[in-house]
């Protein structure tokens, strides 16, 4: 067994582990915990297949900024199983119909699945490669977004930014 191999099973069983505890733990802070390990996996995952662009971007936006968001939702909520309202014997049996129906279609898609990933020969997930495709074969929108995102930001700065408020400063001099 080499090193990869030894590392996929480690990472693999760390996700797999962490994403239970996350569906299983009574306190949504700590679901929010395992869920970022679960992120961190998956980023050794992407470092092992070579897409080390990939494991950066899942760690900064997924675990830094998405989690951070979840957990001052979850604690600004400040939910009590008092609060929580009860939910029918539809309701359930809906959400277990519904999951099973997409446990059987992962299930399909991988049994089914015949794709080769070809990523170490093709340079696939390096930030070279990445690099280049943008800026020679998408730079027009590339830089079309970049504006776009650019007057979203000017946008929301002055969205944000606080107005004199004329009747009251009117009001406080008379």
């Amino acid at each position: 067994m080499s090193i990869t191999e030894i590392l996929f099973w480690v990472l693999s069983t760390a996700a797999i582990v962490a994403a239970l505890l996350v569906i299983f733990s009574k306190n949504p802070v700590h679901s929010v915990l395992w869920l970022i390990v679960v992120f961190f996996a998956i980023s050794g995952h992407y470092v092992l297949l070579n897409a080390q662009f990939l494991a950066i971007v899942n760690m900064i936006v997924y675990a830094g900024a998405i989690m951070v968001l979840f957990l001052f939702v979850i604690m600004l909520m400040n939910m009590n199983a008092d609060q929580e309202p009860t939910k029918s014997k539809w309701m359930k049996i809906a959400g277990v119909i519904s999951g099973g129906s997409l446990t059987l279609l992962l299930i399909a898609a991988l049994k089914y699945n015949t794709a080769t990933t070809g990523g170490e020969e093709a340079g696939i997930g390096l930030i070279q490669q990445l690099g280049k495709t943008l800026f020679n074969e998408y730079v027009v929108p590339f830089e079309i977004s970049s504006v776009l995102f650019l007057s979203a930001m000017v946008g929301a700065v002055v969205l944000g930014k606080k107005e004199k408020n004329i009747v009251n400063s009117d009001i406080a001099n008379q």
